[in-house]
């Protein structure tokens, strides 16, 4: 299948989609870390997902993924 668009892509859409439906899943991997918020923008050239995050001593992070489909070589 070729990508009829990049900005952003429909691989990159359903990939930032699938981060933020899997956090409960993300969060069992995070060792002493609690997600307390996720926020999804896929209306971005490249989507991101921005996990709010709170350590074992109470302090607050962020982790943002961006997702970036590099384009086809056909």
């Amino acid at each position: 299948m070729k990508t009829p668009a990049y900005n952003p892509s429909p691989i990159e859409v359903d990939f930032a989609n699938a981060l933020y439906i899997l956090q409960k899943e993300i969060q069992k991997h995070l060792q002493g870390n609690e997600i307390i918020h996720v926020e999804s923008n896929i209306q971005r050239d490249n989507p991101m997902v921005k996990f709010n995050l709170l350590d074992k001593d109470g302090d607050p992070h962020e982790v943002v993924v961006r997702i970036v489909q590099i384009p086809d070589k056909f």
